[in-house]
């Protein structure tokens, strides 16, 4: 878990000195910074994710890299809803609202076929990869 963690860290501050621009295995995809509030701690956990915008929307996948379990930013989502988001320089508020069905099976094939890692991901696991889009308040 700690080398998962100085990744992140790695890619959270590469994120923030280079307006949203990072390299490595995110250059030129979409990147985003979620900060949650951590379900058990209370604490805010940022956790980097690659996302998929469809005009206003935003979307997120708590793919895990195709493990048997959620990520833990999902379960904090579950846990409050509330988080706060930044793409490039911006930063706001949102809301997250998990898409169910047609539409998640339609989301989730769009960006896996945009990013075929995300189909490896959903072909890894048994459970269906929870899509969150992320309401700006």
């Amino acid at each position: 878990m700690a080398e998962a963690n100085d990744f992140n860290t790695q890619i959270i501050e590469e994120f923030r000195a280079n307006e949203g621009i990072v390299g490595g295995p995110f250059e030129g995809a979409p990147l985003l910074l979620l900060t949650t509030t951590g379900a058990k701690s209370g604490e805010p956990r940022t956790a980097p994710m690659m996302y998929r915008s469809e005009g206003e929307r935003m979307f997120v996948f708590a793919s895990k890299a195709g493990a048997p379990t959620n990520p833990d930013w999902y379960h904090n989502l579950v846990a409050t809803p509330e988080m706060t988001v930044e793409v490039g320089v911006e930063r706001f508020s949102a809301r997250a609202t998990e898409v169910t069905g047609a539409e998640r099976d339609r989301i989730y094939a769009a960006h896996a076929t945009e990013y075929p890692g995300f189909a490896e991901y959903e072909a890894k696991t048994d459970r269906i990869i929870p899509v969150v889009e992320l309401v700006r308040r």
